[in-house]
Parts: C-alpha cells; sequence; structure tokens
C-alpha cells in the first residue's frame, strides 16, 4: 500500500510539474510575437528560413537597406503582384479569405490569399511548409503586425527578409546578385521580374526568365500602370 501511494505521488507530481511547464510555454508563445515585434519596430529582424539556414551553416547574403533605398519600381510591382490592397486592409483580405475557405468546402484546390502581412508574419514567426495549422496562426500574427507597425514597416520588413534564391534574402541582395546593381537602382522590368519570381524564388530566374515568367513580368508591368492609387500608404502618391 505505501508504494502504491509513493508511486501515486509521484505520478502526480509529474503531472503537476508538466503542467506547469505547459502553461509557461503558451504563455511564452502567447508574448514572444508581440514583444519581437516592438523590438522589431527599430531593429532589422531576421526570419525563420534565414535563421534554419544560419543554424546549418548554410549560406546567407541579406543586406537590410531603409524602403526609401529600395526602388519604388520595386514597391509597386511588390504591391501589385502580391496584394493590391495592402494600404487598405488591416492585414488580412477577408473576402478572398472568404472565397478559399468556400472553394475548399466545395472540395477545389484553395488558391493562395495571403496578404504581404500575413506573408511576413510567416517569414518571421512561423515554418515554411504549408499546412492548414500555420494559415490559421498567420490571421492573428497577421492582425497583431498590422496593428503594432506601420505600413511602411511591414513592407520594408518584408522586403528585406523575402527569399529570391537559394541563400538570398531581401531586396538589395537580389538586385545585387541577378543584376548587379542596388535595389534603389532597378528598372521597371528588373521589379517586374523579381516581384513575379516571389511565389517561386528558387525555381525562377529574374535575371534570365522563362517564357512563363517573362508573361508574368509582362502582366505586372501592365497591372501596375494601370493600378491607381493603391500605393499611397508608402509611396506617398
Amino acid at each position: 500500500m505505501a508504494r502504491a501511494a509513493k508511486s501515486s505521488t509521484g505520478t502526480g507530481s509529474f503531472w503537476r510539474f508538466a503542467r506547469k511547464w505547459l502553461v509557461r510555454a503558451l504563455l511564452v508563445a502567447i508574448l514572444l510575437p508581440p514583444l519581437l515585434t516592438v523590438i522589431y519596430s527599430v531593429v532589422p529582424p531576421v526570419s525563420t528560413l534565414m535563421i534554419g539556414r544560419y543554424v546549418q551553416f548554410l549560406w546567407v547574403d541579406r543586406q537590410w537597406v531603409p524602403l526609401e533605398e529600395i526602388s519604388p519600381n520595386l514597391i509597386r510591382s511588390v504591391i501589385t503582384s502580391e496584394d493590391s490592397g495592402f494600404c487598405e486592409n488591416d492585414g488580412v483580405e477577408w473576402d478572398a479569405l472568404q472565397d478559399q475557405v468556400e472553394a475548399l468546402s466545395e472540395g477545389e484546390k484553395p488558391r493562395g490569399a495571403s496578404t504581404i502581412t500575413m506573408q511576413t508574419a510567416k517569414n518571421l514567426f512561423l515554418w515554411g511548409e504549408r499546412s492548414y495549422i500555420r494559415k490559421g496562426l498567420e490571421l492573428p500574427l497577421a492582425l497583431m503586425l498590422d496593428a503594432i507597425l506601420s505600413k511602411k514597416r511591414i513592407l520594408e520588413i518584408y522586403l528585406n527578409i523575402a527569399e529570391w534564391g537559394e541563400g538570398i534574402f531581401g531586396a538589395e541582395a537580389a538586385a545585387q546578385a541577378w543584376f548587379g546593381k542596388s535595389a534603389k537602382d532597378l528598372t521597371r522590368t528588373e521589379a517586374a521580374r523579381l516581384a513575379t519570381a516571389l511565389p517561386n524564388p528558387r525555381g525562377r530566374n529574374p535575371a534570365k526568365p522563362g517564357s512563363g515568367h517573362r508573361k508574368l513580368a509582362g502582366t505586372n508591368l501592365a497591372r501596375v500602370k494601370g493600378a491607381g492609387p493603391i500605393f499611397g500608404c508608402v509611396l506617398g502618391k
């Protein structure tokens, strides 16, 4: 009886210990992203993908530059390609998200409904592989980023941590790697090629685009030209 009571006490202690650490882990998971976001409002962050490469001692090329040193051509092309409602939404495009949920419920394959803010949240805090769990986590994180950071800062972070090739992160590194120039000097065509490479950064070569990539870049150029006043929150016009 004494041995059984001792065993029961040991099991109870283990579960109390486990619950205590589970609560602590949950608190860290909840509080860490807002704390990091406040820090990232003034400190250049790195992405989880970059951290993964650093841990594996893999090559990383990232040269942080302020938004003012990134060509407006690239800013326009990326917003037009990735999130034309960037200046107006709260980090989530709810109508587009609802369409994807309905498509999924009808057995169709949902297409991406990620905003620039959601992609920034994924790059800063989550993992790269697609899953419904990750997508669900992106939503509150994107809303949090939009509430804490300015639109300019969100875009600045995104353009400095986005992947543009194996080990190539950010607009400056991408411009140097693919075109041998600074990000501030990118032409409209170069910007369109970089922007349309983002959905498949390791499979598309901005310097030597295939026919499909060229077509996407041409479509992007036309859309930028007819986009209207969708860049005001970052370009002021």
